[in-house]
């Protein structure tokens, strides 16, 4: 007993235990850590990157280059991230059919599974933005009438009052939102595809596009009514205005055409 009492008060007996603790809490981490589920996470995720390889090779290298640092028929794609290619790929624009001024929406031909491929490889090549979760481009409980606001201060100009879209300069034009889902909405805010400049979120925080969405929903949902008759396009009292003015004023014209006519053929009789 005095032995052992007297090796409790070595110096070095305080580290000695310590260190077998460390011991052994590694041990235990080391045989009940879910190690096998993270390799296979690592593994599942090498291969998903390599099945996009493939995908680009085939579908996008010619423009954008082999390693995807573009070339005189595309740009780089190096740090785009994997949001640009979920709305790109994901809205039909590319692969593109043909080189142009702008890239149209068109038919999909990639399954969600092999845009998210895609979209791994590309993210693996430079740092960029990720694919939103549903919680962060949902929606629900969001400000219409802050939506309403910070659209026709940031997006208006080009897409209309509502969203119609409209022409630009130079063969270009600003899509119509009406049938977009809320994610590639999303998307494009954050990277800024073609000639729509990007709004991350150290411009736009996520509530607020989450507002934006909600207004272009709304404006353009199933149950949107126009107050006034005919939408014209969403125009607002510019389009009003103008069929007034081309309408009312065009039977002014005539009617004083006609009064002028019959006047003077009152004159001569």
């Amino acid at each position: 007993m005095k032995k052992l009492s007297s090796r409790r008060r070595h110096p070095l007996a305080a580290v000695v235990v310590l260190l077998f603790a460390l011991a052994a809490t590694g041990g235990l981490y080391a045989v009940f850590a879910p190690a096998d589920k993270a390799q296979a996470d690592t593994t599942a995720q090498s291969l998903a990157i390599d099945e996009g390889k493939k995908l680009y090779s085939v579908g996008c290298a010619s423009c954008h280059g082999v390693g995807g640092q573009g070339s005189t028929d595309g740009p780089s794609l190096v740090g785009v991230g994997a949001a640009a290619v979920d709305f790109q790929v994901g809205t039909g624009r590319m692969p593109a059919q043909q080189p142009g001024v702008q890239v149209p929406k068109k038919k999909v031909i990639y399954s969600q599974s092999e845009i998210d491929q895609l979209a791994g490889y590309i993210a693996s090549l430079g740092a960029g933005p990720n694919i939103p979760t549903a919680a962060q481009y949902s929606p629900a409980g969001a400000d219409v009438a802050k939506g309403g606001d910070l659209f026709r201060t940031n997006c208006a100009q080009c897409h209309n009052f509502t969203g119609k879209g409209g022409a630009l300069t130079q063969g270009k034009f600003a899509p119509d939102l009406a049938d977009v889902s809320a994610k590639h909405i999303y998307e494009a805010m954050q990277t800024g595809p073609q000639n729509m400049p990007s709004f991350p979120d150290t411009t736009m925080p996520e509530e607020q596009k989450k507002e934006i969405i909600k207004f272009i929903h709304t404006v353009n949902g199933s149950n949107a009514e126009s107050p006034g008759g005919l939408s014209l396009g969403g125009l607002g009292p510019v389009s009003e205005g103008l069929f007034g003015w081309i309408f009312g004023m065009g039977a002014m014209v005539a009617l004083a055409i006609w009064v002028a006519a019959h006047t003077a053929k009152a004159k001569k009789s």
